[in-house]
């Protein structure tokens, strides 16, 4: 069964921790050993695992992608965010991660953040959690 995050986005750059409710979900699974799959159905928005003990690490990623991927630029797509499409690919929209003693398998700093890049917008995650039955 897949589950559906919704994600507001209030910014046109935005890292978003949503570790808490991923984690929700996995918890009332009752899962203890598998697979907990992450996918943004979104192609101007992203995720990633990174730091979320500081909050000056996801804004300085995105400083630096906004230098990589500037928003304006020669683009020649009509609608006038390629930047975004461009980070999207760039970031990726999908994540796996390991489910140990019915908990994600993150490192102690680790976060899971959706990447807004064409926000503010109401966005989707959705979450697959699947048991390993071995």
């Amino acid at each position: 069964m897949v589950k559906t995050l919704q994600v507001q986005s209030s910014k046109q750059t935005e890292f978003i921790d949503i570790t808490r409710q991923v984690t929700e979900i996995v918890l009332k699974t009752g899962i203890k050993e598998g697979l907990c799959i992450l996918y943004v159905p979104h192609t101007t928005a992203g995720i990633t695992i990174n730091e979320n003990a500081d909050p000056s690490v996801p804004r300085d990623i995105q400083m630096e992608i906004n230098k990589i991927v500037p928003f304006e630029d020669r683009y020649l797509h009509t609608e006038g965010n390629s930047a975004a499409h461009i980070k999207s690919s760039l970031m990726g929209t999908s994540l796996t991660l390991f489910i140990e003693s019915g908990r994600l398998l993150l490192g102690t700093w680790q976060g899971i953040f959706f990447c807004e890049f064409d926000g503010p917008r109401s966005r989707q995650v959705h979450v697959k959690v699947i048991e390993d039955r071995r």
